[in-house]
Protein backbone atom coordinates (compact mmCIF):
# COMPACT_ATOMS: atom_id res chain seq x y z
CA UNK A 1 0.00 0.00 0.00
CA UNK A 2 1.07 3.69 -0.52
CA UNK A 3 1.17 5.44 2.00
CA UNK A 4 0.89 9.06 1.56
CA UNK A 5 3.25 10.94 3.81
CA UNK A 6 1.49 14.59 3.29
CA UNK A 7 -0.81 16.06 1.49
CA UNK A 8 -0.85 19.58 -0.12
CA UNK A 9 -3.89 20.73 -1.28
CA UNK A 10 -3.86 23.60 -3.75
CA UNK A 11 -6.77 25.59 -4.71
CA UNK A 12 -7.29 26.31 -7.99
CA UNK A 13 -6.84 29.80 -8.28
CA UNK A 14 -3.54 29.60 -6.75
CA UNK A 15 -2.67 27.38 -9.43
CA UNK A 16 -3.85 29.59 -11.91
CA UNK A 17 -1.66 32.19 -10.33
CA UNK A 18 1.53 30.42 -10.28
CA UNK A 19 1.38 28.97 -13.97
CA UNK A 20 0.92 33.47 -15.20
CA UNK A 21 3.76 34.28 -12.93
CA UNK A 22 6.00 31.42 -14.94
CA UNK A 23 4.58 32.36 -18.38
CA UNK A 24 4.96 36.09 -17.64
CA UNK A 25 8.40 35.35 -16.77
CA UNK A 26 9.32 33.72 -19.73
CA UNK A 27 7.67 36.06 -22.15
CA UNK A 28 9.93 39.04 -20.56
CA UNK A 29 13.08 36.84 -20.78
CA UNK A 30 12.29 36.90 -24.06
CA UNK A 31 11.14 40.16 -24.87
CA UNK A 32 14.75 41.16 -23.93
CA UNK A 33 16.26 39.24 -25.93
CA UNK A 34 14.63 40.89 -29.09
CA UNK A 35 14.90 44.53 -28.21
CA UNK A 36 17.99 45.92 -29.96
CA UNK A 37 21.10 47.07 -28.32
CA UNK A 38 21.29 50.60 -27.40
CA UNK A 39 22.59 52.82 -30.42
CA UNK A 40 26.28 54.03 -30.14
CA UNK A 41 27.89 56.85 -32.29
CA UNK A 42 29.96 54.21 -34.10
CA UNK A 43 27.13 52.29 -35.52
CA UNK A 44 24.93 55.37 -36.55
CA UNK A 45 28.16 56.95 -38.64
CA UNK A 46 28.82 53.46 -40.01
CA UNK A 47 25.15 53.13 -41.27
CA UNK A 48 25.07 56.58 -42.93
CA UNK A 49 28.06 55.59 -45.06
CA UNK A 50 26.46 52.60 -45.59
CA UNK A 51 23.41 54.60 -46.47
CA UNK A 52 25.11 57.15 -48.82
CA UNK A 53 27.18 54.79 -50.48
CA UNK A 54 23.96 52.63 -51.62
CA UNK A 55 22.33 55.90 -53.21
CA UNK A 56 25.77 56.96 -54.53
CA UNK A 57 25.34 54.96 -57.67
CA UNK A 58 21.82 56.09 -58.53
CA UNK A 59 22.43 60.05 -57.79
CA UNK A 60 25.26 59.47 -59.89
CA UNK A 61 23.40 58.01 -62.89
CA UNK A 62 20.33 60.79 -62.36
CA UNK A 63 22.97 63.38 -62.76
CA UNK A 64 24.57 61.62 -66.04
CA UNK A 65 21.07 61.38 -67.31
CA UNK A 66 20.62 65.18 -66.99
CA UNK A 67 23.67 65.63 -68.53
CA UNK A 68 23.13 63.76 -71.38
CA UNK A 69 19.63 65.81 -72.03
CA UNK A 70 21.54 69.48 -71.57
CA UNK A 71 24.32 68.08 -74.19
CA UNK A 72 21.39 67.31 -76.26
CA UNK A 73 19.99 69.96 -76.73
CA UNK A 74 23.27 72.01 -77.01
CA UNK A 75 23.29 69.65 -80.11
CA UNK A 76 20.29 70.23 -81.35
CA UNK A 77 21.17 74.62 -80.89
CA UNK A 78 24.49 73.93 -82.88
CA UNK A 79 22.56 71.69 -85.53
CA UNK A 80 20.27 74.25 -86.35
CA UNK A 81 23.06 77.27 -86.53
CA UNK A 82 25.27 75.10 -89.01
CA UNK A 83 22.07 74.39 -90.67
CA UNK A 84 21.19 78.16 -90.96
CA UNK A 85 25.10 78.82 -92.10
CA UNK A 86 24.71 76.57 -94.87
CA UNK A 87 20.99 78.41 -95.81
CA UNK A 88 23.03 82.01 -95.66
CA UNK A 89 25.87 80.35 -97.79
CA UNK A 90 23.77 78.93 -100.25
CA UNK A 91 22.17 82.12 -100.72
CA UNK A 92 25.23 83.80 -100.92
CA UNK A 93 26.57 81.32 -103.47
CA UNK A 94 23.59 82.25 -105.42
CA UNK A 95 23.55 86.01 -105.55
CA UNK A 96 27.40 85.86 -106.63
CA UNK A 97 26.45 83.25 -109.38
CA UNK A 98 24.03 86.21 -110.39
CA UNK A 99 26.16 88.79 -110.11
CA UNK A 100 29.02 87.03 -111.92
CA UNK A 101 26.02 86.48 -114.95
CA UNK A 102 25.01 89.96 -114.80
CA UNK A 103 28.68 90.63 -115.39
CA UNK A 104 29.02 88.30 -118.07
CA UNK A 105 26.25 89.53 -119.84
CA UNK A 106 27.45 93.06 -120.16
CA UNK A 107 30.81 91.95 -121.61
CA UNK A 108 29.08 90.05 -124.22
CA UNK A 109 30.12 92.62 -127.18
CA UNK A 110 28.05 95.45 -125.90
CA UNK A 111 30.54 96.73 -124.17
CA UNK A 112 32.44 97.22 -127.21
CA UNK A 113 29.77 98.46 -129.44
CA UNK A 114 28.42 101.34 -126.65
CA UNK A 115 32.08 102.66 -126.69
CA UNK A 116 31.87 104.18 -129.99
CA UNK A 117 28.26 105.51 -130.01
CA UNK A 118 27.67 109.03 -128.91
CA UNK A 119 25.83 109.56 -125.38
CA UNK A 120 22.75 111.48 -127.08
CA UNK A 121 21.78 108.40 -129.18
CA UNK A 122 23.48 105.89 -126.51
CA UNK A 123 21.09 106.97 -123.44
CA UNK A 124 17.37 106.36 -125.09
CA UNK A 125 18.80 103.03 -126.12
CA UNK A 126 20.30 101.92 -122.32
CA UNK A 127 16.54 103.78 -121.11
CA UNK A 128 14.52 100.68 -123.03
CA UNK A 129 17.18 98.19 -121.63
CA UNK A 130 16.94 96.26 -118.66
CA UNK A 131 18.23 97.98 -115.52
CA UNK A 132 20.76 95.56 -115.11
CA UNK A 133 21.94 94.97 -118.12
CA UNK A 134 22.04 99.20 -118.60
CA UNK A 135 24.20 99.25 -115.42
CA UNK A 136 26.56 96.08 -116.53
CA UNK A 137 27.24 98.07 -119.92
CA UNK A 138 27.82 101.77 -118.14
CA UNK A 139 30.28 99.70 -115.47
CA UNK A 140 32.34 98.51 -118.53
CA UNK A 141 32.77 101.93 -120.04
CA UNK A 142 35.82 104.57 -119.04
CA UNK A 143 34.14 107.28 -115.92
CA UNK A 144 34.11 109.93 -118.47
CA UNK A 145 32.01 108.64 -120.89
CA UNK A 146 29.56 106.99 -118.51
CA UNK A 147 29.30 109.85 -117.22
CA UNK A 148 27.89 111.43 -120.14
CA UNK A 149 25.53 108.25 -120.83
CA UNK A 150 23.74 108.60 -117.47
CA UNK A 151 23.29 112.55 -117.60
CA UNK A 152 21.28 112.25 -121.03
CA UNK A 153 19.13 109.45 -119.55
CA UNK A 154 16.31 110.15 -118.00
CA UNK A 155 16.81 111.16 -113.69
CA UNK A 156 14.40 108.68 -112.81
CA UNK A 157 16.58 105.79 -115.15
CA UNK A 158 19.41 106.79 -114.25
CA UNK A 159 19.43 106.91 -110.44
CA UNK A 160 18.14 103.37 -110.99
CA UNK A 161 21.25 102.39 -113.16
CA UNK A 162 23.52 104.32 -110.28
CA UNK A 163 21.95 102.42 -107.18
CA UNK A 164 22.60 99.25 -109.28
CA UNK A 165 26.09 100.14 -110.01
CA UNK A 166 26.69 101.00 -106.55
CA UNK A 167 25.35 98.11 -104.87
CA UNK A 168 27.46 95.61 -107.26
CA UNK A 169 30.80 96.83 -106.42
CA UNK A 170 29.29 97.24 -102.82
CA UNK A 171 31.15 94.35 -100.60
CA UNK A 172 28.45 94.46 -97.83
CA UNK A 173 25.69 94.57 -100.09
CA UNK A 174 24.25 90.95 -98.99
CA UNK A 175 24.51 92.10 -95.24
CA UNK A 176 21.20 92.75 -93.43
CA UNK A 177 21.25 96.85 -92.67
CA UNK A 178 19.52 98.45 -90.33
CA UNK A 179 16.46 100.43 -90.88
CA UNK A 180 17.98 104.10 -91.37
CA UNK A 181 15.59 106.22 -92.09
CA UNK A 182 15.63 108.00 -95.57
CA UNK A 183 16.31 111.80 -96.16
CA UNK A 184 12.88 113.51 -97.02
CA UNK A 185 12.52 114.12 -100.65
Amino acid sequence: MTETLFTISVSKTLARRVLTAAAVLALVSQVGAQQPATISEASTNDEIQKFCTNIADAARDQRYLLQKQELEKLQADVDARIQTLEQRTTEYQDWLKRRNDFLARAQAGLVDMFKTMKPDAAAPQLQEMRMEIAAAIIMQLPARQSALFLSEMDPEKAGMISTIISSATDPNTSKARPNTPKAPS
